[in-house]
């Protein structure tokens, strides 16, 4: 090997040195891989609803203590929440029904992303993101839901990645305060495009208050979630469980693809809950799903439930 065919091998392997999970690993070591339940048996994971997609025009003339008692006629166990909700209707629902609140998504992320050139949007993100937290902290969430940043024509990668964890880094002190995780989620955002660099993003805050709300559907796009829960290990906090179908994608474009049953495109869930049992997950399964029109509201909510078993049993 010449000089320069060694120094370029050596600049390789210290790129890939850099971004291999080590110092991830010491600080959030991954569960001991454990046996897969066999197919069917009910795994100790509670079963969620994002609260957002209970939205037919049906739904939105009902109240909000109304649309947790449908989930909870269904036997979902809990409601996922957006953090620009009334708290006090919120609570209120919570304490009638009984049905607990996992997660809180925060409301400003995408309109005012802490990716903005604009500080001024920022700041609204970022106040956006402290009163998540502090919803969280009310309803007894253990996380909020975080769509870190945006990528697009005006916002490059890097100003991104700066950007997002400089404005992040200022609420985890309230975050680690209140014991409430920042779940970064992957989105269809241009960023964070790979389980790897989830994990370095992740881990440079050094906290246990930053983690990662996986959404299986969203990387069935480009990749394979179980790909993605491997690399992410016990960063995995809360799991969205949404279906894509590549297919229909081809055939009706980009945003066709969600809309497909579970089990019907290409998440491929047993391969999916393997991996999340190797991992050593248990926690939330929340749906995220498409609600086919034959539905009414209470038949869509007992189907997806039944759905939702056959996910965690697979």
């Amino acid at each position: 090997m010449n000089r320069r065919d060694f120094l370029l091998s050596t600049a390789a392997a210290a790129a890939v040195a850099s971004f291999t999970p080590t110092r991830a690993a010491a600080q959030a070591p991954a569960a001991t891989p454990t046996a897969a339940p066999a197919k069917g048996k009910v795994r100790a994971m509670k079963k969620g609803f994002m609260f957002a997609t209970l939205n037919s025009p049906t739904a939105q003339k009902l109240s909000v203590v109304e649309r947790f008692q449908l989930l909870s006629d269904a036997k979902f166990d809990g409601v996922e929440v957006g953090s620009a909700m009334n708290q006090a209707e919120v609570l209120a629902a919570r304490d009638k029904t009984g049905i607990a609140i996992p997660s809180v998504v925060i409301s400003t992320h995408w309109a005012k992303p802490l990716s903005d050139p604009n500080p001024t949007a920022r700041q609204v993100g970022l106040d956006g993101l402290l009163q998540g937290l502090r919803d969280a902290k009310a309803y007894g969430a253990s996380s909020v839901l975080l769509v870190p940043a945006v990528v697009n024509k005006d916002v490059s990668y890097a100003d991104a990645y700066t950007r997002s964890v400089a404005e992040i880094a200022k609420a985890v002190p309230l975050a680690e305060s209140l014991g409430v995780v920042i779940a970064i989620e992957n989105v269809w955002n241009r960023f964070l495009l790979s389980p790897l660099e989830a994990v370095s993003y992740v881990d440079s805050f050094k906290s246990p208050m930053v983690r990662w709300h996986f959404d299986a559907g969203n990387v069935a796009n480009t990749g394979w979630p179980e790909h993605w829960v491997h690399t992410l290990g016990s960063r995995i906090v809360k799991v969205h469980v949404k279906e894509f179908s590549r297919k229909i994608r081809d055939e009706k474009g980009p945003a066709a693809g969600f809309k497909v049953d579970l089990f019907e495109g290409d998440s491929d869930w047993p391969r999916v809950m393997a991996a999340l049992d190797e991992v050593g997950y248990s926690g939330w399964m929340i749906a995220e799903q498409y609600r086919p029109p034959e539905f009414d509201d209470a038949a869509w909510l007992i189907h997806l439930s039944k759905k939702m078993d056959q996910v965690i049993g697979s």
